[in-house]
């Protein structure tokens, strides 16, 4: 699985390398300016044709010697090109002002507070260079508020649609160096101005180096990033020697979520039992959908069997719908212990449709009682709304998944979701999986934190992000039911054998995968149907 580092690992790593003396400071500049220059190549073909004509915007630290070299690669491409400083040169780092030293051998380098709104540089330019702060920015730009609204503004005209049918129009595109300026790297949410402002600039084009950055995924940043993507700049090996290195503790490092195809595969020879028994609780007479939803999705997923507990006002209903689920009445806890004495139901699933109050919590108090994995979603959650450690105590040290959705995790975590909601004035900023991390380890279980940008943390620290952003988002998966979907699609797997957090970055997964592959009008029931064609992209892919 891709890693998915924050600001100070990146570092660490860049450190790590020039210590080893694999490679030097200007040499990685070097690199992550050439990078940049054929991302944007690549990106707009046109562009390798001269002449055209680039702003590159340069800050105080190293992120502004990367602006130097692509300023530099570009004159000599034969562009013309106008830099402009924000700072002074004489304090930039070494390595910077190196390159802003080889720089001056061809133009002139503008300062940026003396012309902020760029003028007629700004309006008639191709490109747009923002190499201001990049991933090492903890304070707001209050006295670049301008330059940041330009920046949204040019990134917003410019149109990949547009520029396919005139691709001369004239309107300038923006490409980030790492990140755009503004954006907190560790959490991807923007470092309030003190005084007002847009917060950040927006690229069409950003460009990261070796990895993505959390920022990258988090918080909704892909509407400010446009598309991102990753330059390599010679530090793979570096990284995999360092692995070891306290400052950089395997436990820290999120992954991009992706499920191993070899877990989800079955047994060549096997019967049904070895893939596990999922037993799903139902709510009442007319709110059973929702279970039913989530046995559909344990079914298709590959839980050997799946039987639906119902309470008997519920059980004509569910009847009628039902096919190859089975069906068994489960009116209170009593009875629910009664079918645990069954050890084939391996998984649980409780929650969706089951009612908020007394009698839920009874149930998920005898379903934890018991050595099983379980999911607890909606209902089962909000059951414990105002003691929320009256749950935790039930569910420390367990095979158990959580999976909150944003007003979820506020009435269990009160105190971690105002951190995540305060709005940030330095960085690095409170981010989703440092609250979901934390939550994971108060509850001692694995939290799966829903969104755009879900993450999946265990009581150990281990995390994944499973981000559906950029051309994975799926906008239309925000209907009803999904998250039951959701739900049963994790139980299916942890009957099957798979670990809480296996399961649950491996469910989240295939569930973004399986809106994907129906598109737009997608309904909750159509969720589960599409699971084999996603199973199948994974054979082939």
């Amino acid at each position: 699985m891709t890693e998915l580092l924050t600001a100070a690992q990146m570092r660490s790593i860049e450190t790590a390398a020039m210590e080893s003396g694999a490679v030097t400071g200007l040499e990685l500049m070097e690199r992550a300016g050439r990078g940049v220059v054929e991302a944007v190549f690549r990106e707009w073909p046109i562009m390798r044709a001269a002449p055209h004509s680039a702003v590159v915007l340069c800050g105080p630290g190293n992120n502004g010697g990367d602006g130097f070299v692509i300023a530099r690669l570009l004159r000599n491409w034969g562009w013309e090109v106008a830099v402009f400083l924000y700072g002074d040169p004489e304090k930039l780092p070494p390595d910077a002002k190196a390159n802003y030293v080889a720089w001056c051998d061809l133009g002139a380098t503008g300062s940026l507070l003396d012309a902020l709104d760029l003028g007629d540089a700004w309006q008639a330019s191709d490109l747009i260079v923002d190499a201001l702060f990049g991933t090492g920015l903890t304070r707001p730009l209050g006295d670049l508020t301008l330059v940041l609204k330009n920046l949204e503004d040019a990134a917003s005209s410019f149109s990949d649609r547009a520029y396919q049918n005139h691709p001369n129009l004239g309107f300038p595109r923006v490409v980030a160096v790492d990140i755009p300026s503004g954006l907190d790297a560790d959490s991807g949410r923007m470092l309030e101005p003190a005084h007002g402002g847009t917060g950040a600039a927006a690229a069409n084009l950003t460009v990261s180096f070796h990895r993505k950055k959390l920022g990258h995924v988090l918080a909704g940043c892909s509407t400010v990033c446009g598309k991102t993507v990753v330059a390599d700049i010679g530090l793979d090996n570096v990284q995999s020697r360092v692995r070891g290195n306290p400052s950089i503790p395997p436990v820290d490092v999120a992954r991009q979520s992706r499920p191993d195809l070899r877990m989800l595969e079955k047994h060549r020879f096997g019967h049904k039992y070895i893939h596990g028994h999922a037993l799903v609780l139902s709510g009442p007479v007319a709110r059973s959908g929702a279970a039913r939803l989530a046995a559909r999705g344990a079914l298709r997923i590959g839980s050997g069997l799946v039987t639906l507990a119902a309470p008997g006002s519920a059980i004509m209903e569910c009847a009628a719908q039902l096919t190859a689920i089975m069906l068994k009445r489960c009116d209170n806890a009593s009875d629910l212990a009664e079918l645990l004495d069954d050890a084939r139901f391996n998984a649980l699933c409780l929650g969706p449709g089951l009612g908020v109050g007394e009698a839920t919590e009874s149930l998920v108090r005898t379903a934890l009682g018991f050595d099983r994995n379980v999911v607890l979603d909606a209902d089962a959650l909000t059951s414990f709304t105002g003691r929320p450690e009256t749950l935790f105590e039930l569910t420390q040290g367990t095979e158990t998944v959580l999976t909150p959705h944003g007003g979820e995790f506020e009435k269990l975590f009160p105190d971690l979701a105002a951190k995540l909601s305060a709005a940030p004035r330095r960085g690095p900023a409170y981010s989703k999986v440092d609250a979901t991390r934390e939550a994971a380890a108060r509850a001692g279980c694995t939290i799966l934190f829903k969104g755009p940008d879900t993450v999946i943390a265990d009581a150990q620290g281990n995390c994944r992000v499973n981000a559906a952003v950029y051309d994975r988002a799926v906008p239309w998966l925000a209907t009803a039911g999904a998250g039951d979907v959701l739900a049963g699609l994790i139980c299916g797997l942890m009957a099957r054998g798979l670990s809480a957090l296996e399961a649950a970055q491996s469910a989240a997964w295939v569930h973004v995968e399986a809106a994907r592959a129906f598109g737009q009008g997608l309904i909750a029931e159509d969720l589960p149907e599409m699971v084999p064609t996603v199973f199948r992209a994974l054979e082939t892919g």
